[in-house]
């Protein structure tokens, strides 16, 4: 591990401004910088009604942080549909007037740094751009795009792209990895996300941010880049850990997973992947750099497949909910450690209100009750694989008949029909698992099960974590039960992730204080 917990300063987080106004561009200057952002990129073809002269020397004299102005025309993906001399025009004034770095697009290139040439006393840094739409080209045409930039003779070079799948994003890796001069490369967009984080990584030096209250498609917020990712210490030998998902958006994880890296010294990165293909994904990410991944929503089973070696655990269970990639020989290898963290959350609270079921403290408080278990997914057959070694009698519901069919066979356990939970009574003091997505944000008023069935179990697990308590949570509070939040089936999953991720010991309470304060 190189350089851990080195400040790397040439590191500049940038935030994007799309004021209408120019009294809004001053405001959101200033509050950029106390949210951590280095520099503000100014859209000018955001300002209604912009008066160069007049709107130019309020922005600059006012900047309370350096300034990146950009004033992207319709055809280039921006918002001015005006005349072509105007605009140029503006940027030359922004440029007079003292703006730290000017962008340009590379169609205009040449008559922009050809007028520039003439004015020796211009203190602003050049930035020459292009935007490329629609699909994203082969390597060898973003390699072609670059040369063309870099032939400009501007100080930096950006390029922008808009991935359709995750697997694009290496190209833009690549461009950063190789590139002789300055370069901004990232893609826009929900699966241009990682695009940002790792840019440092490889040798990328300007991050993109959004502020808070003004959420941007694909961009990280300025207070997760400084607080929860740290961009400024990712070096080249970073670690990269991630969570493959479809939704992603959901995920915790950087925000337990990157502090507790920070807090044992490891030099590790962990980003959400928001992923929709699992062959072509694995098949791209197969360098050592991407250690390790977390597995999430709906690619727990599937992703056995895709595993070279399973632990006995997480084959018998048939899903995988964390990966290793064997440094020795590049193997992807397939653990679970859903099934304990569930498990052992459920019994945890179940002797803590005192409720042992009659047995010794040895023995577990799921023995001979009966679990009800709603979803036979992959956390599903997790909880089932687990209260079935414990010795409970399962009760198996989903929308699958023929997969809860299979794992009911597989645990011994009973299934009903999917449409037949609302009406299903339950044994005095039996326990019910929520492994579905229902209730989870932003369809936070549903619940799996009938309210009035509620008051008859003991506990009620529901493996959803956004909200922290859930409706059905809630509900089954009101109505009596001992309730257990998906968030501590989270947490420790994540501390059996952590192990096999870093090799080492996780700091289990720092990570709980982290849980408590942020979730």
């Amino acid at each position: 591990m190189d350089d851990v917990g080195v400040l790397k300063k040439e590191t500049m987080i940038c935030t994007p401004l799309m004021g209408q106004s120019v009294e809004q561009m001053v405001r959101d200057m200033h509050k950029a910088k106390v949210e951590g952002a280095d520099l503000v990129e100014v859209r000018l073809d955001y300002i209604n009604n912009f008066h160069p002269q007049q709107d130019l020397e309020i922005i600059l004299r006012n900047k309370p942080l350096p300034v990146m102005i950009v004033y992207r025309p319709k055809w280039e993906g921006g918002q001015y549909e005006g005349d072509e001399h105007s605009r140029l025009e503006a940027l030359h004034l922004a440029e007079k007037l003292g703006a730290d770095y000017i962008d340009f697009e590379l169609k205009v290139a040449s008559d922009f740094l050809g007028k520039q040439k003439m004015d020796q006393h211009s203190s602003s840094r050049t930035i020459v751009s292009c935007y490329v739409d629609g699909v994203t080209p082969p390597i060898e045409d973003l390699i072609c795009r670059v040369a063309l930039l870099q032939s400009t003779g501007a100080d930096m070079i950006k390029l922008v792209i808009n991935a359709t799948n995750i697997t694009e994003i290496t190209k833009i890796f690549h461009l950063l990895s190789h590139c002789q001069m300055p370069l901004i490369a990232y893609s826009i967009g929900d699966r241009g996300f990682m695009s940002q984080i790792l840019c440092r990584k490889f040798g990328g030096f300007l991050v993109y941010g959004s502020m808070e209250g003004s959420p941007v498609a694909g961009l990280p917020t300025l207070e997760s880049l400084r607080e929860a990712y740290k961009v400024q210490y990712i070096n080249k030998d970073t670690k990269v850990f991630g969570l493959i998902s479809k939704p992603v958006g959901h995920s915790k994880g950087p925000i337990l997973h990157n502090p507790a890296f920070r807090h044992v010294n490891y030099n590790g990165i962990y980003v959400p992947m928001l992923v929709d293909d699992l062959k072509e994904f694995f098949s791209i990410y197969s360098s050592p750099d991407f250690a390790g991944f977390s597995v999430g929503i709906p690619y727990k089973e599937a992703v056995t497949g895709f595993c070279d070696e399973l632990h006995p655990l997480a084959q018998s269970i048939g899903a995988v909910n964390t990966i290793m990639r064997r440094p020795s020989d590049g193997k992807l290898i397939g653990y679970n450690t859903d099934c304990e963290a569930s498990i052992t959350a459920i019994e945890d609270a179940l002797r803590e209100r005192g409720l042992p079921n009659g047995e010794a403290p040895l023995n577990s408080p799921l023995t001979g009750k009966q679990f009800v278990l709603v979803g036979a997914g992959g956390a599903g057959r997790a909880l089932a694989f687990g209260a079935r070694s414990r010795g409970a009698q399962l009760v198996i519901f989903d929308l699958d008949f023929d997969r809860a069919n299979s794992l009911a066979h597989a645990v011994s356990g009973e299934v009903k029909l999917y449409e037949d939970v609302a009406n299903f009574q339950p044994e005095k003091g039996a326990i019910l698992a929520n492994a579905t997505p229902v209730g989870m944000h932003p369809n936070t008023d549903r619940i799996p099960v009938a309210e009035e069935t509620l008051s008859d179990y003991q506990l009620v697990f529901d493996s959803v974590y956004t909200p922290r308590k859930t409706r059905l949570l809630k509900e089954a509070e009101a109505a009596g039960a001992i309730i257990v939040s998906g968030v501590e089936m989270f947490l420790r999953q994540a501390i059996g992730q952590f192990n096999l991720f870093t090799g080492g010991e996780a700091p289990e309470e720092f990570m709980r204080e982290i849980i408590l304060s942020k979730f």
